[in-house]
């Protein structure tokens, strides 16, 4: 019996084509902004970028801690991983994503323990709200950083 998805799996699961595909990004898009709550939103959102999260951070740091705070170091870690790229690109230290990701993993983890649901609203409606969370967190991120202050 086969316990791993592969990429490709993974993939077409998430966006309903297969990897590579024409309608891959417009169906990851599509799917992601429309999702009926904050956590199924990553459920859809950049599925190659998911899978290896999944596969090599939450899934091992789900043996060792609780769910939600395996959320959250995942979303830390991935934050870590952005910051350290724009570092290399910048040749200077940037840590912006890696807090960012961290308000990101609360919101998830948030939405998901108070059972925040909005599947029952049309498309640009839930689409409306989950880039309310998104741009929520990130303006937050922009007043602890001190970039709107």
């Amino acid at each position: 019996m086969q316990n791993t998805v592969s990429l490709s799996q993974y993939v077409r699961k998430r966006n309903g084509v297969a990897l590579g595909a024409s309608h891959s990004m417009r169906n990851m898009l599509s799917r992601s902004f429309g999702a009926g709550s904050f956590p199924v939103f990553w459920h859809y959102w950049n599925p190659i970028w998911g899978y290896y999260l999944s596969r090599y951070i939450m899934k091992p740091l789900g043996l060792l801690l609780p769910s939600w705070q395996a959320v959250i170091f995942t979303f830390l870690v991935s934050g870590a991983l952005h910051d350290l790229a724009v570092s290399l690109v910048k040749w200077k230290v940037v840590i912006f994503f890696t807090p960012w990701f961290f308000l990101m993993g609360i919101a998830v983890v948030l939405s998901k323990y108070f059972s925040i649901s909005y599947r029952s609203y049309p498309w640009f409606v839930r689409a409306a709200i989950n880039i309310l969370f998104i741009g929520s967190t990130l303006l937050a991120t922009c007043f602890v950083e001190g970039k709107y202050a």
